[in-house]
């Protein structure tokens, strides 16, 4: 009992050390807490300091598709002697894990929305929305067709579509939500995200290189009003603060924030709450998919209240959580399965999905005369999400693109739950 009292605190209090680390050294911050928890997480599964199961316990779980043995039934096992006794201990460690990871995302979603400005995005995101609905369009062509190819080569490859059509539309926030609402299981969900970081670092490093003035060849030019206002010019500055505080965690246990903050959390808990209760239902829908979906469109509903939406810093105490949930799932993931042949399958889906999609929004782009700025903009705040955008708009030495690039991360992480989890239920049925 008390190693597992351990274990959980250390999920809860280990992400706090992370984001110490990116507010102490840029370096790190520019590597990013997620990406460090989850190398914390494969390490702490990997080295010894998290007991294995056995063959058994493997087929008992994975096998059966479900994340650990209930209690009675391990017991028993035990005292048949098909599992042992050091299963037992994985098998609590199990339990453990799931709980963690089916509250943590639920808690994380409302929070993450509850700052979000919607309409004020629609206001003043113009004419990228064309560019944002075309590459919604070639994520969902790609990803389907990548899972007619792959099918029978990647296992739960409709779940894995689901999670692509999430992660390609809203980041990691979305790519957890969908990966906890289809149940998929975790060494599928630590691969997919680690072939989307290696293939990903690639993409943003020649977005913000060579990307513009490749771009630039094929699509026209962006255009600037020719008259800019004083409420336009003054909205443009706070767009920069804005971008600049998806991640910005300075001030967050500050007297005059941490308060509001808890209340906030407190909504959180009550919308999760809200999201199971609706879940009971409807009892032929998979709960956690009604969960979920539940849960995002009441977040999205309570950041239309202004004073739950002034609530300073709800977006990074989201961000908090979705830290602790890439724990959890790291913390479960064997090396010893994943570097298996099946897992070349998946990389070639990941790559296709990712490649794909990006050149057929490319296509689309160029047929409806979508200028090279806004192509590469809205392809950034869809799947690298927000924090990306400004960097982004740095390379293309164009700052009037970054409410187009915020607006469409915003609408993705809206949009991504949705479509990625009917996506996956889709796809099964083909």
């Amino acid at each position: 009992m008390l190693n597992l009292i351990i274990l959980v605190v250390f999920y809860i209090t280990f992400p706090i050390f992370l984001i110490w680390l990116t507010l102490r050294y840029p370096f790190v911050k520019k590597v990013g807490a997620i990406v460090l928890a989850y190398a914390t997480g494969i390490l702490i599964a990997n080295v010894g300091i998290l007991p294995r199961g056995s063959e058994a316990f493997r087929e008992a779980t994975i096998g059966q598709d479900r994340a650990f043995i209930p209690k009675s039934e391990a017991v028993e096992m035990v005292a048949a002697g098909t599992l042992s006794e050091r299963d037992l201990r994985v098998n609590s460690i199990a339990s453990v894990q799931d709980g963690a990871q089916s509250a943590l995302v639920p808690l994380a979603i409302p929070l993450i929305l509850f700052s979000l400005n919607v309409r004020r995005w629609l206001k003043f995101s113009g004419k990228g929305f064309l560019s944002m609905a075309l590459a919604l369009v070639s994520v969902m062509i790609i990803v389907a067709t990548g899972y007619l190819i792959f099918r029978d080569k990647v296992e739960g490859s409709d779940k894995i579509g689901g999670m692509l059509i999430g992660l390609y539309t809203g980041g990691s926030v979305n790519l957890a939500s969908i990966a906890l609402a289809l149940k998929v299981e975790p060494n599928a969900f630590i691969m997919t995200n680690t072939y989307d970081m290696i293939v990903g670092a690639v993409v943003i490093l020649f977005f913000i290189t060579a990307g513009p003035a490749f771009f630039r060849l094929f699509l026209p030019p962006f255009k600037r009003p020719a008259e800019k206002d004083e409420e336009d010019f003054d909205f443009k500055g706070m767009s920069d603060k804005m971008a600049e505080e998806f991640d910005d965690f300075t001030g967050i246990f500050s007297k005059d924030t941490i308060l509001p903050l808890l209340g906030a959390l407190g909504l959180s808990i009550l919308i999760t709450a809200i999201g199971l209760g609706v879940s009971f239902m409807f009892p032929n829908v998979p709960m956690t998919v009604s969960a979920i979906l539940t849960i995002t469109t009441l977040g999205v509903a309570a950041s239309f209240i202004p004073k739950i939406r002034n609530i300073r810093k709800t977006f990074q105490l989201g961000m908090y959580f979705i830290i602790a949930f890439s724990i959890v799932i790291a913390s479960r993931c064997d090396l010893s399965v994943i570097f298996q042949a099946k897992y070349i399958s998946l990389l070639l889906y990941v790559t296709y999905a990712y490649f794909g999609s990006l050149f057929l929004h490319l296509f689309l782009s160029w047929i409806f005369r979508i200028n090279a700025d806004d192509y590469l903009i809205t392809t950034t705040g869809f799947v690298y999400s927000p924090p990306f955008v400004p960097m982004v708009a740095a390379a293309l030495k164009n700052k009037d693109v970054i409410l187009t690039g915020l607006a469409t991360g915003i609408i993705g992480w809206i949009l991504g739950n949705y479509i990625g989890v009917a996506f996956g239920m889709w796809l099964g049925k083909l």
